[in-house]
């Protein structure tokens, strides 16, 4: 199959605006080049491997987002056009230029691997590139990844935030349900964090990365990986239910989780842009939930909740 890429060129400020408008567009597919992220971590030294010579800071993002050339694909592409120019109109200062190219799919899961390089996630993860060679320091939690052609490999602060609770909260032994999986990062941790893990996703080609991942992580014990909805796949409730998706998918999903999460579980909701994080937070509390912790990056938010009525923590 051929794919379209779009890649728009927005203000700095702009990017996490346009990378949600790509999700909530159903791509499975977004990167974004941000000399000033791209600078931070060479800068902190998270990325304690990287071969990159001077950064120029621009003060723009390139923001690509990725979409099957079918029937769906003209509809898609003139809403992407409504929406940037709608977002001219909100913030007529912003940089925000669009072009779209045609891609062969061996061409997309390949071009991106030049700015995946490992990095160091809390206290003891440690996410390394199939490709890519490190020496391990004692205690390390090392998470291979090939991540293909689904989301998720780790550098993006929804998949941080989310690798660092996990961290604080998932012991041996406990049920994780992983909601959205794409690369299948975050269920890979849970298991080994100790964890039983059930990673479902709706796309075929998620799935497919998941697994092989699940595979290289020799984490088949651990983790099944599901195709469906989680209405539909998923039995049993679990101790911490996973949801790093975008705010309407997580506000959809809210009502089944009194099914799916233990009365003394706690639920993760990340992938929500900063001005959508009312919306969840309300969503939560008419569910039921208590918000223990918000924790915000780089514009984005996830909340970690439990149910209101449970006393245990």
């Amino acid at each position: 199959m051929d794919w379209r890429e779009v890649a728009v060129t927005v203000s700095s400020e702009g990017e996490e605006t346009v990378a949600d408008l790509f999700y909530q567009l159903g791509c499975p597919g977004v990167s974004v080049e941000d000399p000033e992220l791209l600078h931070s971590y060479m800068e902190s030294g998270e990325w304690d491997y990287h071969a990159f010579g001077e950064v120029k800071l621009t003060g723009t993002a390139v923001v690509k987002g990725y979409f099957p050339e079918d029937e769906e694909l003209t509809g898609k592409l003139v809403k992407l056009d409504l929406e940037i120019g709608r977002l001219l109109q909100r913030f007529p200062n912003w940089v925000v230029q669009a072009k779209g190219i045609s891609v062969q799919e061996e061409e997309w899961a390949t071009a991106w691997k030049a700015y995946f390089k490992p990095i160091r996630i809390g206290k003891n993860f440690l996410i390394k590139p199939t490709w890519e060679q490190v020496d391990l320091l004692a205690g390390d939690i090392v998470l291979e990844l090939d991540p293909g052609m689904a989301f998720g490999t780790g550098t993006h602060p929804t998949t941080t935030l989310c690798l660092k609770t996990l961290e604080q909260i998932v012991k041996p032994g406990q049920t994780v349900f992983d909601l959205g999986t794409g690369s299948g990062i975050l269920a890979i941790a849970a298991a080994k964090l100790g964890a039983k893990v059930d990673a479902v996703d709706l796309d075929s080609v998620a799935i497919k990365v998941a697994q092989e991942n699940v595979d290289l992580n020799r984490v088949n014990d651990r983790v099944r990986v599901l195709r469906g909805d989680l209405g539909t796949v998923l039995t049993g409730q679990a101790d911490v239910v996973i949801a790093n998706i975008i705010a309407d998918v997580i506000l959809i999903l809210l009502s089944d989780l009194k099914r799916i999460l233990r009365p003394e579980g706690e639920f993760l909701a990340s992938g929500i842009i900063e001005h959508r994080a009312v919306d969840v937070e309300d969503g939560l509390k008419e569910a039921g939930f208590e918000i223990l912790e918000r924790v915000e990056d780089s514009g984005w938010i996830l909340f970690r909740a439990r149910w209101a009525n449970n006393e245990s923590v």
